[in-house]
């Protein structure tokens, strides 16, 4: 105030030069309220509308799920030893489709070949993927091995009831519930990709069934579907973890009951008490070889490890056929009971 009196400013034009300040304050700053405002709501409608898109992109069935013929072309093209030993089940009626009512009330489907022992493998297939496309397994442990095969369709695939593909986490109690259905002595529970991670989750459930000789064979599954997501965030689309990993997961959590982050089977192996067979290609880029390492190193107890040289994912068996149906001899010779 003197200062403006010793520059011959009087009091009047003090009070209006103050009132000017503020006013220009005033209108400044809720333009900025108003900048912040709209850039936080781009934010977020930005976040919400990544989330519904990464989640459908994620977990969204197959379309042409139903497709049963370009499966079988597949299947057959891919590995023609498959055909013979599909025809010759199908002329027998040994290929059998099987139904059963989940607690969840949904129907769901799986491919049955019964050889009347007391030894049953159970396969379980890949990410957006039927049973039909995994035959080439199914046969080497009926064909080749001797074993009774049950081959479900998972949440959301084939001819299974769902709206959502669940990356193996609400999957390992449904296959629980075909393991208890189809009970034998001996089981084995052997997974592929998507289906490996449903194996390792269901072989940390403490609910699983007495059964006199049960063994987990992983074929290239993850350590945690946050791992996976996370990883093909940043190599599909190039962004980080934050933020739209933490709002999907929310997203999956308020649609369908579980997050990305408790479903780890990272988590579950460390409560295993099973023998596990893990198999992993030494080329694989879309589960990354390194990931199974902790997951090796989490199972105690009965284990074993194979990084098949140069296979890419879920190629194993394609790059190295009589290798890989040894490994499977091997860990389960233990197994064999009349």
């Amino acid at each position: 105030m003197h200062f403006f009196l010793k520059k011959g400013i009087n009091s009047e034009e003090i009070v209006y030069f103050c009132i000017g300040l503020y006013t220009y304050y005033i209108i400044h700053m809720k333009r900025l309220y108003w900048t912040l405002a709209v850039v936080v709501t781009v934010f977020v409608v930005a976040l919400v509308g990544g989330s519904f898109y990464m989640l459908d992109f994620s977990l969204a069935p197959d379309p042409n799920r139903m497709d049963r013929d370009s499966c079988y072309r597949q299947q057959f093209e891919t590995y023609p030893e498959s055909q013979e030993w599909v025809d010759s089940l199908q002329k027998l009626n040994a290929l059998r489709d099987t139904f059963l009512t989940m607690p969840s009330g949904e129907r769901h489907h799986a491919f049955f070949v019964d050889r009347g022992c007391q030894r049953t493998a159970i396969v379980i297939h890949g990410w957006r993927d039927c049973a039909v496309k995994f035959f080439w397994l199914a046969r080497i442990y009926e064909h080749e091995l001797g074993y009774n095969v049950l081959m479900p369709e998972l949440h959301g695939c084939g001819e299974s009831e769902g709206d959502a593909i669940q990356m193996g986490w609400k999957d390992r109690l449904d296959v629980l519930h075909w393991m208890k259905t189809f009970q034998t002595d001996t089981m084995v529970v052997h997974g592929v990709s998507m289906g490996a991670a449903t194996t390792m989750k269901l072989s940390g459930e403490e609910a699983l069934p007495q059964i006199k000789d049960l063994r987990f064979v992983e074929d290239c599954g993850y350590t945690s579907v946050w791992d996976e997501f996370a990883g093909q965030l940043k190599e599909q689309f190039g962004l980080p973890a934050f933020p739209l990993m933490y709002s999907t997961s929310l997203l999956c959590r308020l649609r369908y009951g579980w997050s990305f982050g408790e479903a780890s089977a990272l988590e579950q192996v460390k409560k295993c008490r099973y023998p596990m067979l893990f198999i992993h290609g030494s080329s694989d880029t879309f589960v990354p070889t390194q990931m199974v390492y902790p997951l090796y190193e989490a199972k105690s107890g009965e284990k074993s490890l194979w990084v098949a040289e140069g296979a890419d994912h879920a190629k194993s068996y394609l790059e190295h056929k009589a290798e890989y149906i040894d490994k499977i001899r091997h860990f389960t010779q233990a197994s064999q009971t009349p």
